[in-house]
């Protein structure tokens, strides 16, 4: 009999040093702004250097799209993604002094707030979540941000426009 009470008064105070590490160790993540998720930028497959996967798509004006015709800047958005309506007003004012053809939103799922204020400053394609713009830069967050050289290959990414090197908006 000894014994088990032992065991159990054993038992009883590993779990309390347990729960008692466990709050440290939550209450320092939670001090560490390196875990916030505004903090964070998305997590992008395609990086600086990377080449565009092949796609074929139309706008919503009708004009088609591939990758050979990306210079500039592409964003990522979606429906009912808040951080994505916090992006689109600066979005769309970044998009203001660019020349339409280079700027490319692809919007997915149903929102035609947000592809009506895209329209005017940029090329718009609507699709579905799993569309071929998507799948060709294997993007899996929104808001993404892309910026895409000349030659057709990523040069930046981000889930904001100040994430973005400022070289590489000019």
């Amino acid at each position: 009999m000894p014994y088990l009470v032992a065991a159990v008064v054993l038992v009883a105070l590993l779990g309390l040093v347990n729960l008692v590490l466990t709050l440290a160790l939550i209450r320092r993540l939670r001090a560490q702004d390196t875990f916030r998720p505004e903090h964070a930028g998305p997590p992008t497959t395609l990086g600086p250097g990377a080449e565009i996967g092949d796609f074929t798509t139309t706008t919503i004006d009708g004009e088609p799209v591939t990758p050979a015709d990306l210079t500039g800047l592409v964003g990522f958005f979606s429906a009912g993604c808040k951080p994505c309506h916090d992006l689109l007003p600066s979005f769309v004012e970044h998009a203001k002094g660019r020349a339409r053809e280079r700027v490319l939103a692809v919007v997915t799922g149903d929102d035609r707030e947000t592809v009506e204020a895209l329209a005017p400053v940029a090329r718009v394609v609507a699709e579905d979540y799993d569309g071929t713009v998507t799948t060709a830069f294997q993007n899996a967050w929104t808001p993404a941000l892309y910026v895409i050289d000349a030659d057709h290959r990523v040069v930046a990414t981000g889930g904001r426009l100040e994430h973005l090197p400022a070289e590489s908006l000019a």
